[in-house]
């Protein structure tokens, strides 16, 4: 199988529909979090909310170079979600987040072994492929987090969480 589909498929997994790893991934999680639980404060820990813009920020970000763009993502503003007033705008959010995320998995597929060598942007973030799985090993750590959350916030409302 070539290393660009392995890729792909590795992000899916993560984000999309895989069960290998952690026998879960960021769409299932999310899939039955309503806008209340999803803005849960825990401490001073991120919401679910923040994790999910903050994932959908930069796989957006790294999607736009892909699609020919200049790299305009900033660390700094990774967190900067607009306020959720509406559960369609917390749906909105998840929707667009799974969107991306199967965009990007697309144009992974599609990369030849010389496009996942090649610079990506500049030499400071080294090649296609190193980007590419630190977007997966970023998404694997939200993940974590998102599955603990949910784990918090199920004891908070007092529901048994799967």
């Amino acid at each position: 199988m070539k290393s660009s589909i392995q890729l792909a498929n590795r992000f899916r997994e993560v984000i999309l529909n895989g069960k290998w790893i952690a026998n879960t991934n960021v769409q299932d999680q999310l899939s039955d979090v309503t806008l209340e639980q999803a803005m849960t404060q825990i401490a001073d820990l991120n919401t679910l909310t923040q994790l999910t813009f903050h994932l959908n920020y930069y796989i957006s970000g790294v999607l736009n170079v892909f699609e020919g763009g200049d790299l305009e993502i900033r660390d700094k503003f990774s967190f900067d979600l607009p306020k959720m007033n509406s559960e369609q705008e917390w749906n909105d959010l998840k929707a667009d987040l799974f969107s991306n995320a199967e965009k990007f998995a697309n144009h992974v597929e599609h990369m030849s072994e010389e496009k996942l060598n090649a610079e990506f942007v500049n030499t400071d973030y080294g090649d296609f492929r190193r980007n590419i799985e630190g977007m997966i090993e970023h998404s694997y750590y939200h993940l974590g987090q998102i599955v603990l959350l949910k784990k918090m916030i199920a004891q908070l409302y007092g529901k048994q969480e799967r």
